[in-house]
């Protein structure tokens, strides 16, 4: 399943890269989440949109704004995705997966009301993945690199403090965006946070009986991860 949402991203990319600026543009707007569009309904209206339509939510999380933007979040989905798949089984992690992300959006759109920036890309989803991570497999070592100067130091740590520094920069940078102009564009802060913590606290619901587990090679790193009882 995790190839599988990788795949389908990639293809709905591919599908963006032919749409001309202008209609790309109508296109995230339209499929994105542009949380105005829920809190000011008079403003939707007048705009167009069509009303009580909710799919944005999950539609989504399958649109990314450029190259970097779907590289970074496939990657993440690549590096953490199939240990947590191996734990739930792939249809019980499509739905975990999608309750993170819609989660994600619900999140984002309260926390930036007034906002009429369309928000895309299946980062909410993907923090919620990491959030299990950080439950399941927190002796798991991750590999970090960190630039001196010019040179880039390669370094590993335990992937509870990978994704604990992970999140407490999502949260300072949500707290700083609280700050700042109505229209919160970049990076979607708080949908980060909120995909994060559904995934801490739904991430049980979701996991196959034991002896249906498999385990992984990377799973299985300096021999610790498995000592951890779920």
């Amino acid at each position: 399943m995790t190839w599988t949402l990788i795949a389908i991203n990639g293809v709905v990319f591919a599908f963006e890269l032919m749409l001309p600026a202008d209609t790309l543009n109508l296109f995230f707007y339209y499929f994105g989440i542009v949380p105005a569009r829920y809190s000011h309904p008079a403003w939707a209206e007048w705009i167009g949109f069509p009303a009580d339509d909710y799919w944005p939510f999950l539609t989504s999380m399958f649109l990314h704004g450029g190259w970097m933007h779907i590289i970074g979040n496939m990657w993440m989905l690549w590096i953490f995705g199939d240990n947590v798949e191996d734990r739930m089984g792939p249809f019980r992690f499509l739905l975990f997966y999608l309750l993170c992300g819609v989660a994600a959006g619900i999140v984002h759109t309260l926390s930036n009301p007034d906002s009429t920036i369309p928000t895309v890309g299946a980062s909410g989803a993907i923090a919620g993945v990491l959030g299990a991570y950080f439950i399941l497999f927190p002796r798991a070592r991750v590999i970090t690199v960190f630039p001196v100067l010019f040179y880039p130091l390669f370094f590993s740590l335990p992937a509870v403090v990978y994704l604990f520094i992970w999140f407490m920069m999502q949260f300072m940078s949500g707290i700083a965006s609280l700050a700042g102009p109505e229209n919160v564009g970049g990076v979607a802060w708080w949908a980060h946070i909120g995909g994060f913590i559904m995934g801490v606290l739904s991430f049980w619901i979701f996991l196959r009986p034991r002896e249906e587990r498999r385990r992984h090679r990377d799973e299985m790193d300096y021999g610790t991860v498995w000592d951890y009882k779920i």
